[in-house]
């Protein structure tokens, strides 16, 4: 293992806070990276990480060489690129929510992998927001507002939402015109990752973002399991439209109040800014702007 390797092999012990989970990242067993990280402060006549039972974590020589070995990789990598053909290679890492995954990235996969058959794909599926630098995501989608995770954000569309009931629903509480008439509705409440709360309803009335609570008396926190009560008549719900589509064509749930639509929502791609942009998520992002593109959402 040269410099270099070791410190690709550093950077990735800091980011993942394990050995263990550094050398199964970059195919070595842990005795051959622990071998390597104390060759390495042994060559620098540092000690660069503190080991305990359960983390890994930096000295203060160790935050600095981190640093400089981030800016050094990413120079080599540069340069590299400059003079040959540079195919991306090796293992990508992305996360996103399991239905967006089957609705918009799955039927372009083949031809995504037959453009770069060096590439190869690992998917986790979820939607809360992952540690990527922790955790080894190089590429995470996701859905909203986005809080300030020092995460590099790359805007990919936004999503149109709709109100959506069972007719079973209608049926009981009367289709209502307006937002105004909401009085007497309830709602699937879901409850927000960030505050802990039941999200009122929003609504687009006159260009202007109208909020409306509404009582709930079954509250989730997953998106799934409130369209399945949505179908059950528990109350109103919103969505994007990608989502509940198939259960407007089924006459599951309609829609309601379709002239006073929710505002969309942001879709975006994050990935680490602390970490130069590798030639697999770069031509990952671009893959994903292409698609988005041309997707009727």
């Amino acid at each position: 293992m040269d410099r270099l390797d070791r410190m690709q092999l550093f950077i990735r012990v800091v980011e993942r806070r394990s050995f263990s989970a550094a050398a199964s990242d970059l195919g070595l067993s842990r005795s051959t990276a622990t071998e390597a990280i104390k060759q390495l402060e042994t060559d620098l006549g540092v000690r660069l990480l503190e080991r305990t039972t359960r983390h890994v974590t930096t000295t203060l020589d160790g935050s600095a060489y981190y640093e400089r070995c981030v800016g050094i990789l990413a120079e080599v990598e540069e340069a590299d690129n400059a003079f040959r053909d540079a195919r991306p290679r090796g293992l990508l890492r992305i996360d996103a929510h399991p239905l967006l995954t089957r609705t918009f990235l799955l039927p372009h996969l083949p031809d995504f992998l037959a453009r770069y058959p060096e590439l190869d794909l690992h998917i986790g599926q979820g939607d809360r927001l992952v540690d990527l630098v922790r955790e080894g995501v190089d590429c995470a989608i996701r859905a909203g507002a986005l809080p300030d995770s020092g995460m590099i954000a790359r805007r990919l569309t936004f999503l149109s939402e709709i109100t959506c009931a069972s007719p079973d629903y209608i049926a009981r509480y009367g289709m209502p015109p307006s937002p105004r008439d909401l009085e007497g509705h309830v709602s699937v409440g879901f409850v927000s990752s960030r505050t802990g709360e039941a999200m009122p309803l929003e609504f687009m009335v006159g260009g202007a973002s109208q909020l409306v609570p509404l009582p709930s008396r079954i509250t989730v926190n997953d998106s799934d399991t409130m369209a399945d009560l949505a179908r059950l008549g528990f109350g109103l719900i919103q969505a994007p439209r990608y989502r509940l589509e198939p259960d407007l064509k089924k006459g599951t749930l309609v829609e309601v109040l379709p002239d006073f639509p929710p505002s969309p929502t942001p879709l975006s791609a994050l990935y680490p800014q602390n970490r130069h942009t590798s030639a697999r998520v770069r031509v990952f992002l671009d893959w994903l702007s292409e698609i988005f593109a041309t997707a009727l959402i």
